[in-house]
């Protein structure tokens, strides 16, 4: 099982986020799991999973010429950083596959939407061709508005498709990736400078926590601000510890949580950790899960 989470320009146009779903959802032996989009950001996640990477290629390249049809990144405005209509493409190996098919895979894709739609790719984390390129916030630096003049550095020629950002759909960025947790905070104030110091305390590259990005975002819907995270390994740095820290940082400028929210899904096992860490539950097991119980007796029982 291969998991794919595109990161898609659009969060709101329901019309096209749900023909972007459908594509998923009517591709054969794909499985769509998940759509999470959001109007501030003007960002959609879409999760599916197949035991077929070969459906999966073919699922995502559906996804992304019905994108690139319908989003104009010239019309496009957001509070979460892109450079692209489909901005990111991770695969993720789930239970039976390993990270080098999710690698041959992620270069089978990059090739192709290269090749289709003439649409500039670099590839990330595990997949990248250079390691100066494996973080994602460094290859997006600049974003859409920044490309044109970005490709044009030796450093940045993409490595697939051409070196001219498409005008409308930007530059794509493929990878693949451990399972991580994108985690959302949302904070009682407006101030986007609190949720910028919040974030700055947080996220590992500035001093905070080893596993963790964090941004500011503004949701200007909501008269709110939200500090936006991925957890890039749960269980080195675990969600509680990050909204743990978030809450503590925004206390120091008169500022509580409101809610915190889950993008996308999340594995069992980073909820047991927030479970067994804030019940404090004595030996822990995943056994103790009805579920996790019930799974285990079937399959002993075959």
């Amino acid at each position: 099982m291969i998991e794919c989470v595109p990161n898609v320009s659009e969060g709101r146009d329901e019309s096209v986020i749900a023909a972007l779903a459908e594509t998923v959802r009517t591709a054969p032996d794909v499985y769509l799991l998940n759509v999470h989009s959001d109007p501030d950001h003007n960002r959609s996640v879409f999760t599916y999973v197949s035991e077929s990477s070969v459906a999966l290629r073919h699922a995502t390249l559906a996804l992304f010429q019905l994108a690139v049809k319908e989003i104009d990144l010239r019309r496009h405005s957001g509070a979460h950083p892109r450079s692209g209509a489909v901005d990111v493409i991770p695969f993720v190996p789930l239970d039976g596959s390993t990270m080098a098919e999710c690698v041959d895979l992620a270069n089978e894709v990059a090739r192709e939407i290269a090749r289709r739609f003439s649409v500039p790719i670099y590839l990330y984390e595990e997949a990248a061709q250079h390691d100066y390129r494996r973080d994602l916030p460094v290859i997006r630096s600049g974003g859409f508005e920044g490309f044109p003049e970005k490709i044009k550095d030796a450093r940045w020629l993409p490595d697939y498709g051409p070196s001219e950002v498409h005008p409308a759909a930007g530059v794509t960025i493929v990878g693949a990736r451990v399972p991580l947790i994108a985690f959302n905070v949302q904070l009682s104030t407006n101030r986007l400078e609190v949720a910028q110091k919040v974030a700055r305390a947080v996220r590992g590259i500035s001093g905070g926590l080893r596993y963790v990005r964090a941004l500011p975002i503004e949701l200007r819907t909501r008269g709110i601000v939200q500090v936006s995270m991925n957890l890039l390994d749960y269980r080195r740095t675990p969600m509680q510890r990050a909204f743990d820290l978030v809450e503590a940082e925004a206390k120091r400028y008169g500022v509580s949580v409101l809610s915190s929210e889950i993008v996308g899904l999340v594995p069992a096992d980073a909820l047991y950790q927030v479970a067994e860490w804030h019940l404090r539950i004595a030996g822990f097991r995943r056994d103790i899960v009805l579920e996790e119980r019930i799974a285990l007796k079937v399959k002993q029982e075959g």
